[in-house]
């Protein structure tokens, strides 16, 4: 997404308010694509504190396979979104002053997704600029059915050396 005015891709700020919701039960709200795409805006956020997320969520039709299942490709998706806002979790009420980019996921997979589950999703470690994220995927009295790990790297901000 380019401004046709300045041919500069918007900055974080402007864009994620967007997708930005004021209410503390939601991680995002209507307009990021990815996100409206798996309609993340219905997800509940029933744990939160800094580099710590779990949430509740649900299969919209759009990611199922022809079983009724989560198509496993869309597994990384669930997780390179999570991933990213729970670098920034426990300090949401802030806006993002740069971009955090996703450098690797691994998922390994247990037991088919069906229906509603939860992402649990924590930073393990963070160095500088990078943090390394553990997002799991659990059913029913938690039993695991993914385990994702995603390295994420932020940005420099314009004019950082």
């Amino acid at each position: 997404m380019t401004s046709t005015t300045t041919g500069k891709t918007p900055g974080i700020e402007l864009l994620s308010r967007r997708w930005r919701t004021d209410d503390p039960a939601r991680m995002i709200g209507r307009g990021h694509p990815v996100g409206d795409f798996l309609e993340a805006y219905d997800w509940k956020v029933i744990g939160e504190r800094i580099g710590f997320l779990r949430l509740s969520c649900h299969l919209p039709e759009q990611v199922r396979n022809p079983k009724g299942d989560l198509f496993g490709g869309f597994t990384p998706t669930y997780a390179d979104l999570v991933a990213v806002f729970t670098g920034r979790a426990g300090r949401r009420q802030h806006s993002p002053q740069s971009w955090l980019n996703t450098a690797s996921l691994r998922v390994d997979y247990f037991a088919p997704i069906r229906g509603d589950f939860l992402i649990e999703s924590e930073v393990l470690h963070r160095t500088g600029r990078t943090q390394h994220v553990q997002i799991r995927f659990l059913g029913e009295s938690d039993r695991l059915l993914a385990i994702c790990h995603a390295t994420i790297i932020e940005q420099k901000t314009e004019g950082e050396a």
